[in-house]
């Protein structure tokens, strides 16, 4: 993707649910800078990233991936201002890409991932999986996009976005988007947005548990999904923390 001339506004469907406010306070030098990371035939790659802070905050990643390479990104963000991560990947012929993804706080933050997954080969394979949890008036977007060209047979993409709002005033945003131009492929997306099961939680208060420990399990089992694909204990273990160490700053 070229360098933007300006900053970003609303009209730039990639930016039509950020904070563009806090976007201008990130500089348009920031907002240009991209970390380029190729993968040759066959490699492997894993990374786990905790983001977010008390001041805006990008993440802008570019993976190129050779034949038979696998990439895996796994990210909580948990900021306290605007925290956006952006990936855009391009598969080579077999390559697979494994997405997780955690957004969670409340305040007036909006968090976001925005990435975008070009299956440029055949037979490549992807799938993402985030989990928004908000409250407050904190904001939780995915913006989602799969490209299939039209060579590459066999691709077998999905995308699923679950949000979690934990009071009225929160939100959350998904946009998934698919671009299929070959014939013998199978992409799937789906996004539903919900509150907190209280049969669940009924039953968790009729045996004994408080309410701010029910909570805690019922989004702890949520978030969960996320890192369904992460094998490393010790990461995993961290980025959930991350996560529900966020949720104990919610007075709910």
């Amino acid at each position: 993707m070229p360098d933007l001339a300006t900053l970003p506004t609303r009209r730039d469907e990639a930016w039509r649910y950020a904070d563009i406010d806090a976007a201008g306070r990130l500089g348009l030098d920031a907002i240009n800078a991209w970390e380029e990371i190729t993968l040759g035939a066959g490699e492997t790659l894993r990374r786990c990233e905790v983001v977010g802070g008390d001041a805006p905050e990008l993440l802008r990643l570019r993976l190129t991936l050779g034949e038979g390479a696998r990439a895996e990104l796994f990210v909580t963000n948990a900021g306290r201002d605007y925290t956006r991560v952006e990936v855009e990947v391009t598969l080579g012929k077999g390559a697979h890409f494994e997405f997780g993804g955690v957004t969670i706080g409340g305040g007036e933050a909006v968090r976001e991932f925005v990435t975008t997954t070009v299956h440029a080969e055949p037979e490549a394979t992807s799938n993402q999986t985030v989990r928004s949890v908000h409250w407050d008036t904190g904001t939780g977007n995915f913006l989602g996009e799969i490209k299939v060209v039209r060579h590459a047979q066999k691709t077998d993409a999905a995308q699923d976005f679950k949000g979690l709002l934990l009071e009225a005033g929160a939100s959350a945003n998904a946009v998934p988007q698919l671009e299929i131009f070959a014939d013998d492929v199978k992409c799937a997306h789906g996004a539903t947005v919900g509150q907190l099961d209280e049969s669940a939680r009924f039953y968790m208060a009729a045996r004994g548990l408080d309410p701010q420990a029910a909570q805690r399990l019922l989004v702890q089992a949520f978030l969960g999904d996320a890192f369904v694909a992460l094998e490393d204990e010790a990461e995993h273990a961290r980025l959930l923390d991350a996560a529900l160490d966020a949720l104990g700053g919610a007075d709910l």
